[in-house]
């Protein structure tokens, strides 16, 4: 008998979420960027709304982005490509309001320094393979599940835009089931019952058999709860109704609320802002101490200021689940990872874009995704780190 059970619950959402999509795009700039200028300066904002895809920020580089065939041809591949979505690559309005990043902040990161100030947070844990929270996990899973039985035509009264939340009941803190499932997913009016004005049953019992049975399987029994579309319907969706913004998803991007984020956002941001680059080293050094057996669950938080190479403070949280000391922990850190924002970028290879590398983070989360080939996701320290516990 478990002596203490408590619920934790993490959301996910699609790529055809507005927010979601605003993160691609500014990703996509970042890619193309890179590929052809490494040393490009880029801080990309993007805002979506009815029919309007607005790009701004600032971005100083060599290169030559076509922003309107970029994000025309990401839109595609997402799947807005038809007016009853809500949105459409083929008609849709695109602003650009790009200019050039600020002297007064080149003029710390030129020497090496920190982009800006802030401290920035990495966590690992052994509930999963992926060393990752279980909840976020399978969120992420059940929204790529979503993706791909719209795009394989499995399900095909399925729109882009969705999202996902997952309650996993923990016993003595280890996840034992899921308690309750929601699916929100913008679909046509091919599945709308007549008589009720809502999805049909039907299409509410194949969403649970084709998407949520197959991803959380192992974890369901018979008192699991599902919630799929609990307003009835969800004809109207992206960008139609619901403006999106870059940025504001950090928690689904990150850990799903079981830790503290730090910083700001990803998307957009080159590898010299620390809000990207040092979350990306701190999730490294947390996945490789805990892969090691440093602990079952660790958290560390970096801190930076402007202009300055070596962070401020080193902050660990082994939840009293240590093999080793804090104040050992921390010397492990300083004496194994590059802390520096150039020492990170060439550690983790952050200036390479390689197969889209930064749009593919900006959907269904930054980490737990070593399948990607994100260098931050290699536990390749673990084994030296290993001998010293």
């Amino acid at each position: 008998m478990a002596k203490h059970k408590y619920l934790f619950t993490s959301e996910s959402v699609t790529e055809g979420h507005p927010d979601k999509v605003c993160d691609q795009v500014s990703d996509a700039i970042l890619d193309e960027v890179l590929a052809q200028d490494p040393a490009g300066r880029v801080a990309c904002e993007t805002y979506v709304t009815m029919g309007l895809l607005i790009i701004g920020g600032e971005i100083t580089t060599n290169a030559y982005v076509d922003i309107h065939k970029t994000c025309r041809g990401l839109l595609k591949e997402i799947g807005y490509t038809h007016p009853k979505y809500g949105f459409d690559y083929h008609t849709c309005a695109i602003l650009n309001a790009i200019h050039t990043q600020s002297p007064d902040i080149a003029r710390g990161v030129d020497k090496g320094g920190a982009g800006d100030q802030g401290m920035m947070i990495g966590y690992a844990c052994d509930e999963t393979p992926e060393l990752m929270p279980l909840p976020i996990m399978l969120s992420h899973k059940l929204c790529r599940r979503l993706a791909e039985v719209r795009k394989k035509n499995i399900l095909k009264y399925l729109g882009p835009d969705g999202k996902s939340q997952v309650t996993v009941e923990y016993h003595d803190g280890k996840p034992a089931r899921v308690t309750s499932v929601v699916l929100a997913c913008q679909h046509t009016e091919e599945v709308l019952d007549k008589k009720t004005d809502a999805m049909s049953e039907d299409a509410r019992r194949a969403l649970i058999e084709k998407v949520a049975r197959p991803v959380l399987k192992g974890y369901l029994d018979k008192d699991t709860k599902y919630f799929v579309n609990q307003t009835g319907k969800f004809l109207i969706g992206g960008p139609q109704s619901d403006t999106g913004m870059t940025g504001r998803k950090i928690i689904v991007d990150t850990y799903g609320g079981s830790v503290s984020h730090g910083g700001g956002a990803f998307s957009g941001k080159d590898p010299t802002k620390v809000d990207r680059s040092a979350a990306y080293m701190s999730r490294y050094i947390a996945k490789n101490l805990v892969a090691a057996g440093v602990a079952d669950r660790l958290m560390i938080q970096l801190a930076y200021v402007i202009g300055k190479p070596e962070p401020l403070s080193i902050m660990v949280n082994t939840y009293g689940t240590g093999r080793a000391s804090d104040e050992k922990i921390v010397k492990l850190i300083s004496e194994h990872f590059e802390l520096t924002p150039h020492g990170i970028i060439a550690e983790l290879k952050l200036r390479e874009s390689v197969n889209n590398r930064y749009r593919r983070t900006a959907a269904y989360g930054h980490f737990g995704r070593s399948e990607e080939g994100f260098t931050w996701e290699a536990a390749d320290k673990a084994k030296e780190l290993s001998k010293h516990i």
